[in-house]
């Protein structure tokens, strides 16, 4: 089920107003049911695969809260990890039988088994309700594309008691409808432009403005998708992680990684950059690693070892973040290392060509850059603390949201597409 999709439209006010309506266990036990409902919504039978990877994590906290033994504690932590890994790799890198990846498979297994490290831990108690570790790991809002959430975080949430707020309202609503934006009207448009960028890369501008849309595309996808999942979780009073903090404004690449993908980049910097002694080889590790987390291709690993070296080179070098993310995420966005090398060769070639005929035309593409200038236009007053809804009268705000309303309609691109962190 697509959050910009009509049954999401439908889903979402049910699920909340049922939510509200209830009270103590039967919060969680209607959670659970919508939230399978939502996942069964793409392919129901990968449903199983999330019940399994609950159960042995379920089991593994159990059995490591049964035991003051290290060693016991240790064996039964390895066996949850190589059993979430091991569903990872059978179907990322060993799928000869050429299965449908499930969805947000990525995600899901890295929540669950951020719960068993921190229960190994002792920094988190053992989950002993069966049902409340099992809404940690399928919350429907995060479950498919993050945030990716820690225990101390969701799961404590998911104990208590949210009131209804108006305040939890408009916050969830305004993200949501910032994450509606960009997606259907920057993220959607410019999808076409880059298809056919990357399907006849002839010429140097055309190979910059293809790379540029998607540097936007991929950026407005991802982050709209957290930010719609972090607003529907506020209106019912759960706050999730942030996901995105403007990333193409950081300071270098280490203030880069620090604002993409923050629940990831967190997740590896905890569970394998700490414990592989914060060293440069670490680093390097943890950036390869990230590559395969997308999947098995060469030009995943390629990219996450430019990351590694840029992160280097340029930790805090603010002009180069851009230009070098954005030729990075051509390795990211081809179908080959040879697609990907034949567009950096053409980055010389065919500047006298005109780049727009391929792109669907001038309107499309002033549409394009109209959403674009929106975004960064938002993007710079919140880096510089410039938006504030305290000077608003609430008939003012009425307004504003028409008006917002209207512009989305206006830059609704006609083809909606599956968000692109759906595959990972």
């Amino acid at each position: 089920m697509l959050f910009n999709s009509f049954e999401f439209a439908l889903f979402f006010p049910v699920v909340t107003l049922l939510y509200f309506a209830l009270r103590g266990g039967t919060r969680v036990y209607m959670l659970l049911a919508a939230s399978l409902l939502f996942y069964a919504a793409f392919i129901p039978a990968y449903t199983l695969i999330l019940v399994a990877v609950i159960l042995i994590d379920y089991s593994a906290g159990l059995l490591m809260a049964g035991t003051e033994s290290l060693q016991r504690r240790r064996l039964f932590l390895a066996l949850s990890l190589v059993s979430n890994v091991g569903i990872l790799i059978t179907f990322k890198f060993l799928n000869q039988h050429h299965w449908i990846l499930p969805i947000g498979l990525s995600f899901h297994t890295f929540q669950s088994m951020a719960y068993t490290i921190e229960v190994y831990n002792r920094r988190y108690p053992v989950e002993r309700s069966l049902p409340h570790l099992a809404l940690y790991v399928m919350f429907y809002p995060q479950l498919v594309a993050g945030p990716i959430e820690r225990p101390q975080n969701l799961l404590r949430q998911l104990h208590l008691e949210h009131a209804f707020s108006l305040e939890n309202l408009h916050a969830g609503l305004q993200l949501m409808f910032w994450g509606l934006f960009k997606k259907a009207a920057i993220a959607d448009r410019l999808s076409p432009m880059v298809d056919a960028v990357f399907k006849n890369p002839d010429s140097g501008p055309l190979v910059v403005i293809g790379a540029i849309a998607f540097s936007f595309q991929i950026y407005c996808d991802f982050s709209g998708y957290s930010d719609m999942a972090i607003g529907a979780a506020r209106v019912m009073g759960i706050d999730l992680t942030p996901n995105f903090r403007r990333p193409y404004f950081a300071s270098g690449f280490q203030d880069f990684w620090r604002r993409w993908h923050i629940s990831l980049s967190s997740w590896f910097r905890d569970y394998v950059y700490f414990p592989l002694g914060a060293t440069k080889l670490a680093l390097i590790a943890v950036f390869l690693l990230s590559g395969l987390w997308h999947g098995s291709s060469w030009t995943f690993l390629i990219w996450g070892a430019l990351h590694a070296a840029f992160r280097l080179a340029f930790p805090r070098t603010r002009w180069v973040v851009f230009p070098l993310t954005t030729y990075a995420w051509i390795f990211f966005r081809a179908t080959s290392v040879a697609q990907a090398w034949h567009m950096t060769t053409q980055l010389t070639q065919g500047w006298l060509k005109n780049p727009l005929a391929p792109l669907g035309g001038l309107l499309n593409v002033f549409y394009a850059m109209l959403a674009v200038g929106i975004l960064l236009a938002v993007d710079w007053a919140q880096e510089h603390g410039q938006i504030s809804w305290t000077p608003f009268s609430p008939w003012q705000r009425v307004v504003i949201y028409n008006a917002a309303i209207l512009l989305l309609y206006a830059l609704w691109a006609k083809d909606s597409q599956q968000f692109i962190y759906f595959k990972f």
